[in-house]
Protein backbone atom coordinates (compact mmCIF):
# COMPACT_ATOMS: atom_id res chain seq x y z
CA UNK A 1 0.00 0.00 0.00
CA UNK A 2 1.21 3.53 -0.61
CA UNK A 3 2.49 5.52 2.81
CA UNK A 4 -0.36 8.67 3.46
CA UNK A 5 2.58 11.50 4.43
CA UNK A 6 -0.39 13.73 5.81
CA UNK A 7 -0.93 10.74 8.84
CA UNK A 8 1.94 11.73 11.24
CA UNK A 9 4.37 9.16 12.63
CA UNK A 10 2.25 6.49 10.58
CA UNK A 11 4.23 3.34 11.02
CA UNK A 12 6.48 2.30 8.10
CA UNK A 13 6.62 -1.49 7.37
CA UNK A 14 10.05 -1.42 5.50
CA UNK A 15 10.86 -3.54 3.01
CA UNK A 16 14.55 -5.62 2.00
CA UNK A 17 14.27 -4.18 -1.53
CA UNK A 18 16.93 -4.04 -3.95
CA UNK A 19 17.61 -2.43 -7.49
CA UNK A 20 18.08 1.22 -9.12
CA UNK A 21 15.10 3.40 -9.75
CA UNK A 22 16.21 6.05 -12.21
CA UNK A 23 14.37 9.08 -11.17
CA UNK A 24 13.67 12.04 -13.01
CA UNK A 25 14.44 14.96 -10.37
CA UNK A 26 11.93 17.61 -10.40
CA UNK A 27 13.06 20.93 -9.86
CA UNK A 28 13.15 22.80 -6.00
CA UNK A 29 14.08 19.16 -4.43
CA UNK A 30 16.93 18.36 -2.99
CA UNK A 31 18.59 15.17 -4.00
CA UNK A 32 18.29 13.59 -0.72
CA UNK A 33 14.61 14.86 0.01
CA UNK A 34 13.73 13.03 -3.73
CA UNK A 35 15.36 10.69 -2.46
CA UNK A 36 13.49 9.74 0.84
CA UNK A 37 10.40 10.47 -1.07
CA UNK A 38 10.93 7.55 -3.41
CA UNK A 39 12.06 5.36 -0.50
CA UNK A 40 8.42 5.71 1.45
CA UNK A 41 6.84 5.23 -1.56
CA UNK A 42 8.91 1.75 -2.63
CA UNK A 43 9.00 1.43 1.62
CA UNK A 44 12.35 0.48 1.22
CA UNK A 45 14.47 -0.04 3.83
CA UNK A 46 18.02 1.17 2.70
CA UNK A 47 18.54 3.74 0.18
CA UNK A 48 21.17 6.24 -1.66
CA UNK A 49 21.43 8.33 -3.93
CA UNK A 50 24.71 8.91 -7.01
CA UNK A 51 25.58 11.65 -6.28
CA UNK A 52 23.47 15.70 -5.72
CA UNK A 53 21.79 17.76 -8.46
CA UNK A 54 20.99 21.11 -7.37
CA UNK A 55 17.97 22.16 -6.18
CA UNK A 56 17.69 24.23 -9.33
CA UNK A 57 18.59 21.16 -11.48
CA UNK A 58 16.24 18.37 -13.15
CA UNK A 59 16.78 15.21 -15.20
CA UNK A 60 18.68 11.33 -14.42
CA UNK A 61 18.95 10.71 -10.58
CA UNK A 62 19.88 7.11 -9.90
CA UNK A 63 18.79 5.93 -6.45
CA UNK A 64 19.90 2.52 -5.51
CA UNK A 65 18.29 0.27 -2.83
CA UNK A 66 19.04 -2.31 -0.98
CA UNK A 67 22.36 -4.20 -2.15
CA UNK A 68 22.13 -2.05 -5.19
CA UNK A 69 23.82 0.92 -2.25
CA UNK A 70 27.50 -1.01 -2.62
CA UNK A 71 27.88 0.23 -6.25
CA UNK A 72 26.19 4.11 -5.25
CA UNK A 73 29.90 5.31 -5.25
CA UNK A 74 31.17 3.60 -8.97
CA UNK A 75 27.99 5.29 -10.34
CA UNK A 76 28.66 8.55 -8.54
CA UNK A 77 31.87 8.59 -10.12
CA UNK A 78 30.56 7.93 -13.92
CA UNK A 79 30.77 10.23 -16.33
CA UNK A 80 27.80 12.19 -16.65
CA UNK A 81 26.11 14.63 -19.05
CA UNK A 82 24.02 17.93 -19.18
CA UNK A 83 22.05 20.33 -20.62
CA UNK A 84 22.34 24.03 -19.48
CA UNK A 85 20.90 27.74 -19.91
CA UNK A 86 23.51 30.09 -19.41
CA UNK A 87 22.06 33.97 -19.22
CA UNK A 88 24.92 36.27 -20.11
CA UNK A 89 25.47 39.68 -17.72
CA UNK A 90 24.54 38.49 -14.48
CA UNK A 91 26.75 37.07 -11.55
CA UNK A 92 25.06 35.74 -8.75
CA UNK A 93 26.14 34.30 -5.59
CA UNK A 94 25.07 30.60 -6.12
CA UNK A 95 26.48 31.03 -10.07
CA UNK A 96 22.77 29.77 -10.67
CA UNK A 97 19.35 31.88 -11.09
CA UNK A 98 18.79 31.08 -7.02
CA UNK A 99 21.10 33.26 -5.77
CA UNK A 100 21.56 37.13 -5.07
CA UNK A 101 22.55 38.79 -8.06
CA UNK A 102 26.15 40.22 -7.18
CA UNK A 103 27.30 42.17 -10.27
CA UNK A 104 25.51 42.99 -13.68
CA UNK A 105 27.67 44.06 -16.93
CA UNK A 106 26.87 44.84 -20.53
CA UNK A 107 27.29 41.92 -22.55
CA UNK A 108 29.23 42.64 -25.45
CA UNK A 109 28.55 41.52 -29.27
CA UNK A 110 29.98 38.01 -29.77
CA UNK A 111 29.60 35.98 -32.78
CA UNK A 112 29.55 32.16 -32.38
CA UNK A 113 33.41 31.44 -33.00
CA UNK A 114 34.26 33.92 -30.27
CA UNK A 115 31.97 31.42 -27.74
CA UNK A 116 33.44 28.33 -29.26
CA UNK A 117 36.60 29.75 -28.57
CA UNK A 118 35.75 30.51 -24.74
CA UNK A 119 34.17 27.05 -24.52
CA UNK A 120 37.37 25.06 -25.94
CA UNK A 121 39.42 26.43 -23.08
CA UNK A 122 36.96 25.17 -20.75
CA UNK A 123 37.20 21.89 -22.25
CA UNK A 124 39.70 18.69 -21.45
CA UNK A 125 41.37 18.94 -17.95
CA UNK A 126 40.88 22.12 -16.25
CA UNK A 127 41.10 23.50 -12.66
CA UNK A 128 38.11 24.69 -11.58
CA UNK A 129 37.03 26.31 -8.65
CA UNK A 130 33.62 24.80 -7.02
CA UNK A 131 30.73 27.19 -5.81
CA UNK A 132 30.96 28.52 -2.31
CA UNK A 133 27.05 27.66 -1.83
CA UNK A 134 27.52 23.41 -2.49
CA UNK A 135 27.59 20.37 -0.58
CA UNK A 136 31.37 20.31 -0.43
CA UNK A 137 32.62 19.88 3.34
CA UNK A 138 34.92 21.58 5.05
CA UNK A 139 35.71 20.54 8.47
CA UNK A 140 33.13 18.21 8.04
CA UNK A 141 30.73 20.91 6.90
CA UNK A 142 29.13 21.46 4.09
CA UNK A 143 30.10 24.82 2.41
CA UNK A 144 26.45 26.00 1.66
CA UNK A 145 25.67 26.19 5.61
CA UNK A 146 28.89 28.44 6.34
CA UNK A 147 28.15 30.57 3.43
CA UNK A 148 24.52 31.02 4.41
CA UNK A 149 25.67 32.06 7.82
CA UNK A 150 27.70 34.55 6.62
CA UNK A 151 31.05 33.28 6.72
CA UNK A 152 34.04 34.16 4.92
CA UNK A 153 34.34 30.81 2.86
CA UNK A 154 36.19 29.58 -0.31
CA UNK A 155 36.22 26.69 -2.15
CA UNK A 156 39.85 24.87 -2.81
CA UNK A 157 40.65 24.59 -7.07
CA UNK A 158 40.43 20.87 -8.13
CA UNK A 159 41.55 19.35 -11.40
CA UNK A 160 37.84 18.10 -13.36
CA UNK A 161 37.67 16.63 -16.56
CA UNK A 162 35.24 18.24 -19.24
CA UNK A 163 34.60 15.96 -22.39
CA UNK A 164 32.73 18.11 -24.20
CA UNK A 165 31.51 21.97 -23.92
CA UNK A 166 29.59 22.94 -26.66
CA UNK A 167 26.70 25.70 -28.19
CA UNK A 168 23.60 24.65 -28.97
CA UNK A 169 21.66 27.57 -29.48
CA UNK A 170 21.82 30.95 -28.60
CA UNK A 171 18.62 33.49 -28.33
CA UNK A 172 19.91 37.53 -26.88
CA UNK A 173 21.68 37.38 -23.74
CA UNK A 174 20.77 33.27 -23.40
CA UNK A 175 23.15 30.29 -24.61
CA UNK A 176 21.63 26.69 -24.67
CA UNK A 177 24.79 25.16 -23.90
CA UNK A 178 25.92 20.92 -23.52
CA UNK A 179 28.00 19.19 -21.37
CA UNK A 180 30.01 16.13 -20.77
CA UNK A 181 32.22 15.83 -17.68
CA UNK A 182 33.38 13.31 -15.32
CA UNK A 183 33.06 13.24 -11.48
CA UNK A 184 33.23 16.61 -9.08
CA UNK A 185 32.54 18.60 -12.45
CA UNK A 186 29.93 21.70 -11.49
CA UNK A 187 28.54 23.21 -14.57
CA UNK A 188 27.53 26.34 -12.13
CA UNK A 189 31.20 27.00 -12.32
CA UNK A 190 31.66 26.02 -15.94
CA UNK A 191 28.84 28.72 -16.23
CA UNK A 192 30.35 31.41 -14.30
CA UNK A 193 33.82 30.72 -15.53
CA UNK A 194 32.86 30.89 -19.44
CA UNK A 195 31.32 34.42 -18.50
CA UNK A 196 34.77 35.59 -16.59
CA UNK A 197 36.06 34.35 -20.57
CA UNK A 198 33.37 36.74 -22.37
CA UNK A 199 34.08 39.64 -20.33
CA UNK A 200 30.27 39.86 -19.18
CA UNK A 201 29.87 37.61 -16.17
CA UNK A 202 26.91 34.62 -16.26
CA UNK A 203 24.80 32.65 -14.03
CA UNK A 204 22.71 29.04 -14.89
CA UNK A 205 19.08 29.30 -15.30
CA UNK A 206 18.13 25.90 -16.17
CA UNK A 207 20.42 22.96 -15.62
CA UNK A 208 18.84 19.33 -16.70
CA UNK A 209 20.87 15.89 -16.37
CA UNK A 210 20.27 14.13 -19.30
CA UNK A 211 22.67 10.63 -18.46
CA UNK A 212 24.97 9.10 -16.23
CA UNK A 213 27.08 6.02 -17.52
CA UNK A 214 26.00 3.16 -17.92
CA UNK A 215 22.23 4.67 -18.38
CA UNK A 216 23.04 6.39 -21.50
CA UNK A 217 19.57 6.02 -22.97
CA UNK A 218 17.39 6.26 -19.69
CA UNK A 219 13.62 5.65 -19.30
CA UNK A 220 12.93 7.80 -16.31
CA UNK A 221 10.44 8.37 -14.11
CA UNK A 222 8.59 11.41 -12.22
CA UNK A 223 7.35 11.47 -8.52
CA UNK A 224 4.20 12.15 -9.99
CA UNK A 225 4.40 8.75 -12.04
CA UNK A 226 5.42 6.98 -9.18
CA UNK A 227 2.90 8.27 -6.77
CA UNK A 228 0.08 7.55 -9.04
CA UNK A 229 1.58 3.90 -9.01
CA UNK A 230 1.90 3.95 -5.50
CA UNK A 231 -1.92 4.45 -5.45
CA UNK A 232 -3.36 2.32 -8.52
CA UNK A 233 -0.85 -0.39 -8.39
CA UNK A 234 2.17 -0.89 -6.04
CA UNK A 235 3.42 -3.68 -7.68
CA UNK A 236 3.92 -1.85 -10.93
CA UNK A 237 5.78 0.41 -9.04
CA UNK A 238 8.05 -2.19 -7.79
CA UNK A 239 8.98 -3.66 -11.52
CA UNK A 240 10.34 -0.03 -12.25
CA UNK A 241 13.72 -0.81 -10.38
CA UNK A 242 16.38 -2.22 -12.58
CA UNK A 243 18.76 -4.88 -10.83
CA UNK A 244 22.30 -3.96 -9.30
CA UNK A 245 24.00 -5.71 -12.43
CA UNK A 246 22.74 -3.03 -14.88
CA UNK A 247 24.34 -0.31 -13.04
CA UNK A 248 27.29 -2.70 -13.75
CA UNK A 249 27.19 -2.87 -17.68
CA UNK A 250 30.34 -0.51 -18.22
CA UNK A 251 32.61 -3.21 -16.76
CA UNK A 252 33.92 -6.43 -18.60
CA UNK A 253 32.11 -9.89 -17.31
CA UNK A 254 33.70 -12.84 -15.75
CA UNK A 255 31.26 -15.64 -16.21
CA UNK A 256 31.61 -18.49 -13.25
CA UNK A 257 30.52 -21.72 -12.66
CA UNK A 258 28.71 -22.35 -9.34
CA UNK A 259 31.83 -23.93 -7.83
CA UNK A 260 33.74 -20.61 -8.43
CA UNK A 261 31.09 -19.01 -7.39
CA UNK A 262 30.47 -19.96 -4.23
CA UNK A 263 34.26 -19.71 -3.00
CA UNK A 264 34.06 -15.95 -4.15
CA UNK A 265 31.25 -15.38 -2.18
CA UNK A 266 33.11 -16.54 0.77
CA UNK A 267 35.78 -14.11 0.40
CA UNK A 268 38.54 -16.23 -1.73
CA UNK A 269 40.60 -15.91 -4.66
CA UNK A 270 40.20 -18.48 -7.67
CA UNK A 271 42.57 -18.83 -10.37
CA UNK A 272 41.80 -16.80 -13.52
CA UNK A 273 43.07 -16.50 -16.66
CA UNK A 274 41.79 -13.14 -18.04
CA UNK A 275 43.61 -9.78 -18.80
CA UNK A 276 44.25 -7.58 -15.76
CA UNK A 277 41.32 -5.48 -14.21
CA UNK A 278 38.28 -4.74 -12.94
CA UNK A 279 35.45 -6.89 -13.92
CA UNK A 280 31.60 -7.86 -12.95
CA UNK A 281 31.85 -11.47 -11.65
CA UNK A 282 28.53 -13.26 -12.48
CA UNK A 283 27.01 -16.62 -11.48
CA UNK A 284 25.86 -19.52 -14.06
CA UNK A 285 22.26 -17.30 -13.27
CA UNK A 286 23.97 -14.15 -14.51
CA UNK A 287 23.55 -12.57 -11.11
CA UNK A 288 26.89 -10.27 -10.05
CA UNK A 289 28.78 -12.52 -7.46
CA UNK A 290 31.30 -9.74 -7.01
CA UNK A 291 32.90 -6.82 -8.42
CA UNK A 292 36.29 -8.03 -8.82
CA UNK A 293 39.88 -7.43 -9.96
CA UNK A 294 41.92 -10.27 -11.69
CA UNK A 295 46.11 -9.79 -11.23
CA UNK A 296 48.81 -12.52 -11.12
CA UNK A 297 46.29 -14.78 -12.97
CA UNK A 298 43.78 -14.64 -10.28
CA UNK A 299 39.98 -13.51 -9.72
CA UNK A 300 40.13 -11.76 -6.41
CA UNK A 301 36.14 -9.76 -5.37
CA UNK A 302 36.77 -6.50 -4.33
CA UNK A 303 32.80 -6.10 -3.04
CA UNK A 304 30.49 -8.92 -3.00
CA UNK A 305 26.83 -8.78 -2.98
CA UNK A 306 24.30 -10.39 -1.09
CA UNK A 307 23.01 -14.35 -3.26
CA UNK A 308 19.61 -13.41 -2.36
CA UNK A 309 19.05 -10.05 -3.41
CA UNK A 310 16.98 -9.87 -6.45
CA UNK A 311 14.49 -6.99 -7.77
CA UNK A 312 10.99 -8.12 -6.02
Amino acid sequence: MPVDESVPNRKISWRDLHGILLLDKPQGLSSNAALQKVRRLLRAEKGGHTGSLDPLATGLLPLCFGEATKIAGLLLGSRKAYETEARLGLTTTTDDAEGEVVERREVPVLDDAAIRAALAGLTGRIVQVPPVYSALKQGGEPLYRRARRGEDVAAAPREVEVHRFELHDRAGDRLRLRVECGSGTYVRSLVRDLGERLGCGAHVTVLRRTWVEPFLAPRMHTLDELNRLAEADPAALDALLLPLEEGLAGYPQARLDEAQATRLRQGQAIDWPGPPGRCVALDPNGRAVALAEVAAGQLRPLRGFNASAAVS
